[in-house]
């Protein structure tokens, strides 16, 4: 069972009030300079958000989502310092995450 842990935010929020890009090459960077596989993904439209547990989250908000998955937790709590305002959770998955 693989665990993966997201933050959550509206598409625009990601790509044109907050520097995403830069901080997400940085991270890619860091993870060469150590040798080690990138383990998260940005995805737009997330379809993993309808199977997790409708009533600690309010999906309206994610009718124009994007996300950022990751297999480090610390990251995800890293982003959610870093930038704010996202909503961050995890989920459980017996395969590994495609983005779409």
């Amino acid at each position: 069972m693989y665990n993966y842990y997201f933050a959550i935010a509206s598409k625009d929020f990601f790509l044109h009030q907050e520097p995403i890009e830069e901080i997400l090459r940085e991270r890619t960077h860091y993870y060469q300079s150590l040798n080690k596989e990138v383990d998260f993904w940005f995805t737009i439209k997330p379809q993993f958000i309808y199977c997790l547990d409708n009533t600690k989250y309010d999906f309206g908000v994610f009718e124009s989502s994007a996300a950022i998955v990751s297999l480090d937790e610390y990251f995800i709590k890293w982003l959610k310092l870093r930038i704010g305002f996202v909503y961050i959770g995890s989920f459980q998955s017996k395969s590994i995450f495609l983005p779409d």
